[in-house]
């Protein structure tokens, strides 16, 4: 499994150009049947060991945050808006590359050109530029248009003894333990959801979810670890090395409290760490598919990920394996359970 993490970490695709990451997948699925839809989902359905009771569905997304080009100046640089949620913290001085290969870095003006106020602010993301080395708009334009994407330069890098640090980790831990599922087999039949444009709105998953129609559905996200610095209590939100995180509630779902306590039940049962999210902060593609169709019923287990949206994200890999082992207790559990939760 880490070295398919490795792998999709290693591909490059903002919300809307997933296509390498899409391909990828495709070429490792094997045999098991797969479709495409309109908007780009890549959807595998497995035949498990055993027939399901209950149609059982887990989501990952395939896009990672990054930048799209807007304007070309004349002097060569290139203005941009962002395709995802990042702060200006997180994109000044940062390398980047283009959907061409491209590449280039987030200007930010100098600290000894910087004035006091400037020095205590962080920048905004509408005063930044991106640097290719052009001098002339012409120069710029035949590398880079409008339209275009980049993402963050930051690759793959094993971190300590247990950690990995890398761009992408959102979603593309999740996309790692659901090929890494498919790819070795399940108990029971089950649907995989490899999601686009989750970070600009958790859309993808819409489409993905209506196709599906599970009953069950199991969201496999990447969230905020703050526990670093000086947070304190729930403000950590989770803790690295702690197992996976499950959620009861964040910005776009409010979980349905006999599912999330079942799948926390479910890892303590088997002996698979476990933390609960403790700060309703962020959404994930449970927002869309729980309200799809007649609605279904959706639990997220998380990997818990420092520096989240950023070109140097870093999640532990004890962590990665806590959300794979319960994310196939949970979905067989859901798919044979003899009453509705």
């Amino acid at each position: 499994m880490l070295d398919l993490l490795e792998a999709l970490c290693t591909l490059e695709g903002t919300s809307g150009r997933e296509d390498s990451i899409r391909d990828y997948i495709i070429s490792q699925v094997g045999n098991h049947p797969w479709k495409t839809d309109a908007l780009g989902n890549l959807t595998v359905r497995v035949k498990g060991r055993k027939p399901a009771k209950h149609t059982v569905a887990l989501f990952a997304h395939m896009d990672e945050v990054g930048v799209m080009a807007s304007f070309i100046r004349p002097d060569g640089l290139i203005a941009f808006t962002n395709v995802g949620g990042i702060v200006g913290t997180a994109l000044a001085g940062k390398r980047v590359r283009f959907e061409n290969g491209t590449p280039g870095v987030i200007g930010v003006k100098p600290v000894h050109l910087s004035s006091s106020e400037e020095k205590q602010t962080a920048p905004s993301p509408e005063d930044l530029l991106i640097d290719i080395g052009a001098s002339t708009r012409e120069e710029a334009e035949a590398l880079v248009r409008p339209g275009d994407t980049a993402v963050f330069i930051g690759e793959y890098t094993p971190l300590g003894e247990h950690k990995a640090l890398s761009k992408a980790l959102d979603d593309r831990a999740g996309c790692a333990v659901m090929l890494d599922m498919i790819m070795k087999g399940v108990e029971y039949d089950t649907t995989f959801c490899f999601t686009v444009q989750e970070e600009v709105g958790l859309r993808g998953a819409k489409t993905a979810a209506f196709g599906a129609q599970p009953e069950y559905a199991i969201v496999l996200e990447s969230t905020t670890a703050a526990d670093v610095a000086d947070a304190k209590g729930n403000d950590r939100v989770c803790v690295l090395g702690e197992g996976a995180c499950v959620s009861m509630m964040d910005s776009t779902t409010v979980y349905t409290p006999a599912l999330f306590r079942k799948v926390y039940a479910i890892a303590e049962e088997n002996g698979i760490p476990v933390q609960y999210k403790t700060a309703v902060t962020g959404g994930n593609d449970a927002g869309s598919v729980h309200v799809s169709g007649k609605g279904v019923k959706t639990v997220t287990i998380n990997v818990p990920t420092r520096y989240i949206h950023s070109a140097s994200s870093v999640c532990d890999l004890r962590d990665l394996r806590a959300v794979r082992a319960l994310a196939e207790k949970a979905s067989s559990y859901f798919a044979d359970a003899d009453a509705e939760l």
